[in-house]
């Protein structure tokens, strides 16, 4: 799995009601499914952030979108924002800033688990893009928007580094000439000598600090020896996550925030005429090498047709792609890879009340999955009953799945698979 740096990417929490109602008793040994929930909030992973007139905790997956300026990032962000918005009308999207946007995970699946669950409403996972300001060189020394740039990129828990994979005379680069390695390189060196300048600053620190107890005195010196190693790194040109850490280390520099620790994709952004062959392109093919070589995921994507997109009716958007020779918008593909990238799977649940997706890590347990849901649905839990998304269907529906001995009872160790569809029990 992916390392990330700063946030862990905690999966969100829902709330249950104040009161308890006859339907949903906060009692002893109850369960929890959609059609019976009173909860409210919403969903996602990533960061917390508190709101002191609530008790609500908000999260959401977070990815930068970089770039050079020029490159198509902004015409990228606010296509997939406008894509996204179309695709789930009964999603509550917002734009916080002008460059910051929430849109839903494209998934097929929720959308027929609702309509055999009869469901009020489809809730899909949901993602939120940021349109970081272009980067030029000398950013580390504070150019162009200098540590402000560098600020927003901390707070992201994936980078999406949009590459210039075309040639227009109308778009001038900011270089004079298309080049995706020293675009690349230009970015990443900005992101090294920051890393650089935070470590030197936080090793000259742990110098002078002094341990005051034994557990302190041994995540100092862990910090110490993994700050050493990835400086090491650094100084060749390797980003902080090339390096090899024990979980007590990713722990102990969890808190720098270090920049190249994030994992990255990059985004090559080709022409509308070279998105269904764009292997053949040149620029695609030195990107694909250089991300092989930085470990990192590659997605390509062509902006100018995410911007079409978003002037079409949903009905002919499919049309569309399948015109280009592609079947599916560069939206879904960026989702897709950052999932994959961050280790992150989707679990359902269902019901007359609503379907609703749910993101977690892979690998999550059964009682880890519930605490996505509610901390009080870990704490309590005792089983969860559980059908896989295709058996689902098959059946029919859950009083189905259940007759047919589709429906399993799994304990405390059971680790969730991608598509179960999942009813817990538990005490509180």
């Amino acid at each position: 799995m992916a390392r990330v740096a700063c946030s862990n990417l905690v999966p969100a929490l829902s709330f249950l009601p104040k009161k308890s109602t006859s339907s949903f008793p906060l009692c002893r040994n109850h369960s929890f499914f959609t059609n019976n929930s009173q909860y409210t909030g919403f969903f996602g992973i990533a960061n917390r952030r508190f709101s002191a007139s609530s008790s609500k905790i908000s999260m959401s997956l977070k990815a930068g979108i970089v770039g050079l300026p020029n490159v198509g990032k902004s015409t990228l962000f606010n296509a997939v924002v406008e894509n996204g918005k179309a695709q789930a009308a009964n999603f509550p999207f917002c734009t916080i800033e002008p460059n910051v946007g929430i849109v839903a995970v494209p998934d097929s699946r929720l959308n027929v688990l609702s309509e055999l669950s009869k469901s009020q409403r489809a809730v899909p996972a949901s993602i939120e893009f940021v349109d970081i300001a272009g980067l030029v060189k000398g950013a580390s020394q504070g150019e162009g928007l200098g540590n402000k740039f560098l600020s927003h990129i901390r707070e992201v828990d994936s980078i999406l580094q949009v590459v210039r994979c075309f040639d227009d005379n109308d778009i001038v680069h900011v270089n004079g000439n298309v080049d995706p390695k020293s675009d690349i390189d230009v970015i990443n060196l900005e992101l090294v000598f920051s890393d650089l300048d935070q470590i030197e600053k936080r090793l000259e620190k742990l110098k002078k600090g002094k341990a005051k107890d034994s557990h302190s005195k041994l995540k100092e010196e862990a910090e110490k020896s993994a700050l050493e190693r990835i400086r090491e790194a650094l100084m060749d040109g390797k980003p902080a996550r090339s390096v090899a850490l024990t979980d007590f280390e990713k722990d102990a520099v969890n808190h720098l925030c270090l920049l190249t620790m994030k994992p990255v994709i990059y985004v090559a952004n080709v022409a509308e005429s070279e998105l269904a062959d764009a292997g053949n392109n040149p620029y695609v093919k030195e990107v694909m090498n250089l991300a092989s070589e930085l470990q990192s995921g590659l997605v390509t994507i062509s902006a100018q047709v995410e911007s079409e997109l978003t002037e079409l009716p949903l009905e002919e958007r499919n049309e569309f792609l399948k015109s280009l020779g592609v079947s599916e918008s560069g939206l879904g593909n960026l989702i897709r890879a950052t999932y994959s990238l961050l280790g992150l799977r989707t679990y359902f649940t269902s019901g007359e009340k609503e379907s609703k997706a749910w993101t977690i890590h892979a690998g999550m347990t059964a009682p880890q999955a519930a605490g996505v849901i509610h901390s009080d649905f870990e704490k309590g839990f005792i089983r969860a009953e559980t059908v896989s998304y295709d058996d689902f269907v098959a059946a029919g529906s859950l009083a189905a799945a259940r007759e047919k001995g589709l429906l399993r009872s799994e304990g405390k160790d059971y680790i969730v698979q991608e598509g179960d569809v999942m009813l817990f029990r538990f005490n509180v």
